[in-house]
């Protein structure tokens, strides 16, 4: 039989296990915005007319309350593997950019890359951890189903044929991740209680990390990063 103080302990283990909290930031950004090049897409007389001005590199985007965009935030420490989705994500090929730029998805999550222009492209994946493949997409329309075995933060994608195009990839092993939106705010719903370990990821500026602690309140996670 359990003793009186085994049994309270079970029931405040079983109570913690039960809350979970959303935890929400954002990824402040101080110092001067560096100027992005523009994208030369002369090469490509059908790329470059499908925009009636100039595009700039996504490599940084500062956001007008000073904020960054596309910043990947994930657990890298702490939370236990969820069960894959089995609704796809997508990396479209748009206006001869990849879109979004920063994503995440979960190891055996259906992954599809789409060629939404009427020109070729090709489908680079760098992946280190996971297996590389690199494939073309000659006509609009076409799908590229693919699968990650593995976690690996970031996998990068590019374009062999315009060699502007670039992507990143964060592949985790549960749902609790999230990319800083066009105000630099972003939101992990639902993580169990517990202590974490949070990485920020940016493709200039590297990665960032912070402890912390979830019961049953929402929390907190802000991070700055500064121009260099």
């Amino acid at each position: 039989m359990l003793r009186l103080t085994q049994f309270v302990s079970l029931i405040l283990v079983l109570t913690i296990n039960v809350f979970s909290a959303d935890v929400t930031g954002k990824i402040s950004f101080s110092g001067a915005s560096p100027k992005m090049p523009k994208m030369k897409m002369d090469a490509d007389k059908t790329c470059k007319a499908m925009h009636s001005t100039s595009v700039s590199s996504e490599e940084v985007v500062v956001n007008a309350n000073n904020t960054l965009k596309n910043v990947f935030i994930y657990v890298k420490e702490g939370a236990k593997p969820t069960a894959a989705p089995t609704v796809p994500v997508t990396l479209s090929q748009k206006g001869c950019q990849y879109t979004p730029h920063v994503m995440g998805t979960q190891v055996g999550q259906p992954f599809v890359i789409l060629n939404d222009d009427p020109t070729l492209h090709n489908v680079h994946s760098l992946a280190k951890s996971n297996t590389q493949f690199n494939n073309a997409q000659p006509m609009k329309g076409m799908k590229l189903n693919k699968k990650f075995d593995k976690p690996e933060v970031m996998v990068k994608f590019k374009c062999d044929v315009h060699n502007w195009m670039s992507a990143y990839v964060g592949v985790v092993n549960n749902s609790y991740y999230a990319v800083s939106n066009d105000n630099g705010s972003f939101a992990i719903k639902g993580l169990p209680a517990g202590n974490y370990t949070l990485e920020a990821w940016h493709e200039k500026y590297g990665t960032q990390q912070l402890k912390i602690t979830v019961a049953d309140k929402p929390v907190t996670a802000d991070f700055n990063y500064s121009a260099k």
